[in-house]
């Protein structure tokens, strides 16, 4: 372990150590904490806030604003985040850039943070190609909420994450790149099956199966129904597409889902409905100022590449590239 002591008595130590510095101000700004960031780095807590203070005494400003355990970037802060963030990233992925302009990206590791429904239904081709492609590269997938995604990207814990957002982070980039039509789907024999033209109205006169409240999809449907001052009906919470239309085909309410977790296989009626619920994109989750591995470039690339052939997914609706 660095002796901090040490450090202190020999201040030319840090202007011979400038990567050393940026590195901790990086993953501390990162991390919104010292003790992460010094984790991190196998370092004592002590070791980065004096890299951090040889910053701000030689830059003659204050890079954090500290509000008990967290921290926060000054102005001066952001600035300087932003012109030594890709520099610390660079020279972190040095080897396997070095690897991948000597020869191609044949070793390494790949983690990706997606949903459950991302993980089952949008992500197994892409996965599937890029390993017949790079056999060498270990690839992990993280099946985790939206919130711990985030969370995962903003500790550089995983590559990217692949999945849908709704709503903008000023740290975080989200760049669509399909779309799904939000689908009802209802029991062979339900009322709503023999309609030749169903409204919200009908929908809502029905009662549904909705995944948790907390999540996304509720707040959505919750929205919908507002805007055209309905009343609606839950019957049921469950998590996980599979198992909402399991109960939907047991007749045990009906549902609206987004057309990326239907297969075509489903005993049940699917029926449109965009004219009353939004479309769901689904894309590549980044952290802002983040630099893609070799290996993540290629997994990103194949991915890409579905969306300008217009390849379909194998969900019976399929997936279109992204209009916005």
């Amino acid at each position: 372990m660095t002796n901090p002591t040490a450090l202190a008595s020999n201040p030319q130590y840090y202007k011979q150590n400038r990567l050393q510095q940026l590195r901790g101000f990086c993953y501390a700004a990162q991390a919104g904490s010292v003790s992460k960031a010094a984790e991190r780095m196998f370092l004592s807590q002590p070791s980065v806030s004096l890299q951090i203070q040889a910053l701000e005494r030689e830059l003659k400003c204050t890079l954090f604003e500290r509000r008990g355990p967290k921290i926060t970037l000054t102005p001066d802060g952001k600035t300087l985040y932003e012109l030594a963030a890709p520099l610390v990233e660079e020279i972190d992925t040095l080897h396997e850039t070095f690897a991948a302009r000597r020869g191609g990206v044949e070793t390494g590791r790949l983690d990706i943070a997606a949903g459950e429904s991302t993980t089952l239904y949008l992500l197994p081709r892409f996965v599937k190609e890029f390993v017949a492609i790079y056999p060498g590269i270990e690839l992990k997938l993280h099946n985790v909420t939206g919130r711990d995604g985030l969370a995962m990207l903003r500790a550089d814990d995983v590559d990217f994450a692949v999945g849908s957002m709704i709503e903008t982070r000023e740290d975080i980039d989200y760049q669509p790149m399909f779309s799904y039509e939000p689908m009802l789907i209802a029991a062979l024999d339900h009322p709503l099956a023999k309609k030749k033209r169903v409204t919200i109205k009908d929908i809502a006169q029905h009662q549904l199966i909705l995944p948790p409240r907390h999540l996304t999809t509720w707040r959505v449907m919750d929205y919908a129904f507002q805007q055209h001052n309905l009343d609606y009906n839950v019957k049921m919470e469950a998590g996980g597409w599979e198992v909402i239309k399991k109960y939907v085909e047991l007749g045990m309410g009906i549902s609206i889902v987004t057309s990326i977790c239907l297969t075509g296989n489903e005993k049940l009626v699917t029926i449109p409905v965009s004219r009353y619920f939004p479309r769901r994109t689904y894309g590549l989750v980044m952290r802002k100022g983040k630099f893609l591995s070799p290996q993540a470039e290629r997994f990103v690339a194949i991915m890409r590449d579905a969306t300008k052939k217009k390849i379909k997914h194998y969900g019976k609706a399929g997936i279109s590239p992204e209009e916005e």
